[in-house]
């Protein structure tokens, strides 16, 4: 058995997201920080490329993305007619001789690759989802795996509503390797990037509704008529959204074009790393049911010396959360927070980093996830 960690997850059929991108990368280019190969599998079948044009411009992405970190022997990606990168012969090999298969959100399902690899974590990054599903008998993606890691940092606490599912979950957050994400001078602007309401419809679960990133931007419409800063998000949001769209505008909310600001991982750092800080708004299913969750995408704001103003998920009974990184439950609290960080942005900048190499550095991270996952 050799030091190779093997991570699946999809990134082929996200083309254009550059911030999903990142999100597998920091755990790819981590391990292979601590020393470890690292392989990626990915797959891509018919119904996720409508067509061969779009199949060519999907593999030309992936490729590009892994090539760009210096992972352009390191991937395998499966398709209905063969293989992009390794064989399927020698990337099987490969993951039979690993330590472990990371498998993010349970997405690489090839039974031939699970019963080769001697222990398959499942990886859960969207915490509430799954387990409410599973619960519901609606969906099991934990099935076939040996252990399991998620970023919803309290799950099993008293006050977490997220059920464990009778799984002892191994608590983890995002990894951030920080030679990727230097120090540079602040921007003018607070951005994020995310979606209105993502791919997944609300909840309903023990007679609670469980909502999306839209239901709680919308209890913070009036935040940019309290605040000096403009608040620019780039917000994959629907144009049947209209009535929310106008809302955004007319309250003075920036919208940038996730397409062009995100379009790949070089632009999706510049966009973070030009921002003057961040203002996180989590789902709703993470906030109401106190999952601890905090994003890949805060970290990289962290990381890049920018302030986060953030939804508390419960993340703040983890981390320091009044310098760098600031917690907040409602608008009052976010205007007060925002203020805050423009009063005195050099030592929120300070924190912000300071934050990014204590908890989220990424051989800290991932060696430590390495040594729960082999006790």
């Amino acid at each position: 058995m050799t030091d190779c960690v093997v991570v699946g997850a999809a990134l082929a059929q996200r083309r254009g997201y550059g911030g999903h991108a990142w999100a597998l990368l920091n755990y790819l280019l981590g391990f292979r920080a601590l020393g470890c190969e690292v392989l990626f599998l990915d797959r891509l079948s018919p119904a996720m490329a409508a067509s061969a044009e779009e199949r060519d411009r999907c593999v030309g992405w992936f490729v590009e993305v892994l090539e760009k970190v210096g992972l352009a022997d390191s991937f395998c990606l499966f398709l209905e007619e063969g293989t992009v990168g390794l064989s399927r012969q020698a990337a099987l090999a490969k993951v039979k001789d690993s330590l472990l298969l990371v498998n993010v959100m349970g997405f690489i399902d090839d039974d031939q690759v699970l019963d080769a690899s001697p222990r398959n974590v499942f990886l859960d990054i969207d915490p509430g989802f799954g387990q409410m599903w599973r619960q519901l008998g609606l969906h099991d993606s934990f099935a076939g795996h040996d252990a399991f890691v998620t970023v919803g940092e309290k799950i099993g606490d008293a006050d977490c509503r997220i059920p464990t599912c009778g799984i002892d979950w191994v608590t983890s957050p995002h990894p951030i390797p920080l030679d990727q994400w230097p120090l540079v001078g602040p921007g003018k602007k607070l951005t994020s990037v995310g979606s209105w309401r993502g791919p997944y419809d609300p909840v309903e679960y023990e007679g609670r509704r469980y909502g999306l990133r839209a239901h709680e931007l919308r209890k913070l419409i009036r935040l940019p008529s309290l605040v000096q800063p403009e608040i620019e998000l780039a917000l994959e949001i629907d144009s049947a959204d209209g009535a929310d769209l106008e809302a955004l505008r007319d309250n003075g909310w920036g919208l940038a074009d996730p397409a062009v600001v995100a379009a790949d991982t070089d632009a999706y750092r510049r966009y973070v790393q030009g921002s003057l800080g961040e203002l996180m708004v989590a789902k709703g299913i993470y906030v109401e049911t106190r999952s601890g969750w905090l994003g890949e995408r805060s970290i990289a704001y962290l990381a890049s010396g920018r302030p986060v103003v953030a939804l508390d998920t419960g993340f703040s009974e983890r981390y320091p959360s009044s310098e760098g990184l600031i917690a907040f439950d409602d608008v009052d609290g976010a205007q007060a927070a925002i203020e805050g960080v423009c009063a005195d942005w050099e030592r929120h900048s300070r924190a912000a980093r300071e934050i990014a190499e204590e908890y989220f550095e990424a051989k800290k991270v991932l060696g430590r996830l390495l040594e729960e996952l082999s006790a």
